[in-house]
């Protein structure tokens, strides 16, 4: 690790590879400031994400099985073509499941999208076996970066290499670490549209002012926001989620039933943990031949809670 200051920050100095217990690299992200973030290249999975005072602010279980292929239960899983069990795939498809490969040299972005960040650059492509059960050609690139004041921006892009259109699903499933899950709410979903994915994806519209929880929850919020609010009352923490290209939010907590019947999961750590997940799943997303399209999400920890609202959000430089 070299030295930096904040005035002149070289990302690449604030680059660290290491290896799990796999042999399989993972990629450490860490700022100025002491808030750091971790990318496995199994699955591009964001494994930590830490603030400046080292607190981890992702859920990871006690339970995850940390072995290639299986995805592990927590941080922020990339869910690419398919999300949930809604198709011919395993479960949220196949781009967690892979290994992954750094992207030396890939396609700019955005000049801002490096400015003052320690970043690294994912590339997924189809191997052969998997065309035999998708036979579609792309390339998927995941940019992670840490920005100085420790929000983490994950930058997904997917192009169609192939002589056809084809059609996607993508989600950033984000497993939030929470004090007590009845310590909760979130903010900015009220009033709209959602699927309940308990009840065969009825579609309901939400009445209450913010979201709290007393039992399971699985819902797709449609053309939500592009910012929600998780509050941890207890914590004194707001988690802000800002998305772009991804209209759909879904919100999970297993509870206590389904937490005692998955076997990579605690039996009470529904009570630490909640999803809410930026996502485009509702409609599918259709690619011509060499076009690409983008989504990104980005995660902002706030010390303090606050009254969602926007005029609250100007103040911090969200809008």
């Amino acid at each position: 690790m070299g030295h930096y200051a904040e005035a002149v920050w070289d990302h690449k100095a604030a680059i660290e590879i290491t290896q799990d217990w796999n042999g399989i690299d993972q990629v450490l992200l860490r700022n100025p400031r002491g808030a750091s973030a971790k990318v496995s290249l199994h699955g591009g999975q964001v494994v930590s994400w830490r603030n400046d005072k080292g607190e981890e602010l992702l859920f990871t279980s006690n339970k995850a099985t940390f072995k290639h292929p299986k995805s592990m239960r927590g941080g922020i899983q990339i869910c690419y073509p398919q999300f949930g069990d809604c198709g011919i795939l395993d479960q949220h498809g196949f781009a967690r499941n892979k290994i992954w490969v750094m992207d030396e040299n890939p396609p700019p972005l955005n000049s801002k999208e490096s400015l003052e960040k320690s970043f690294v650059d994912l590339l997924l492509k189809p191997s052969e076996e998997e065309l035999k059960h998708w036979p579609h050609g792309y390339e998927l690139r995941l940019r992670v970066s840490l920005t100085i004041d420790g929000d983490l921006t994950l930058t997904s892009r997917v192009r169609n290499i192939n002589g056809k259109p084809f059609c996607f699903l993508f989600a950033y499933h984000t497993y939030l670490s929470v004090s007590d899950i009845s310590e909760v709410r979130v903010e900015g979903l009220e009033t709209l549209d959602y699927l309940d994915n308990l009840s065969k994806r009825e579609l309901l519209t939400e009445q209450c002012d913010a979201l709290t929880f007393e039992s399971e929850m699985d819902r797709t919020y449609l053309s939500s926001p592009k910012v929600v609010a998780v509050l941890d009352h207890e914590r004194k923490r707001t988690y802000v989620i800002e998305k772009d290209g991804l209209p759909d939010t879904v919100v999970w907590n297993p509870w206590e039933k389904k937490a005692k019947s998955m076997v990579d999961f605690g039996d009470d750590e529904y009570r630490s943990m909640l999803c809410v997940d930026g996502a485009a799943i509702e409609r599918p997303i259709t690619l011509k031949p060499g076009e690409e399209w983008t989504g990104r999400l980005m995660l902002t920890a706030v010390r303090s809670s606050f009254c969602f609202d926007q005029l609250e959000l100007q103040s911090k430089g969200f809008f």
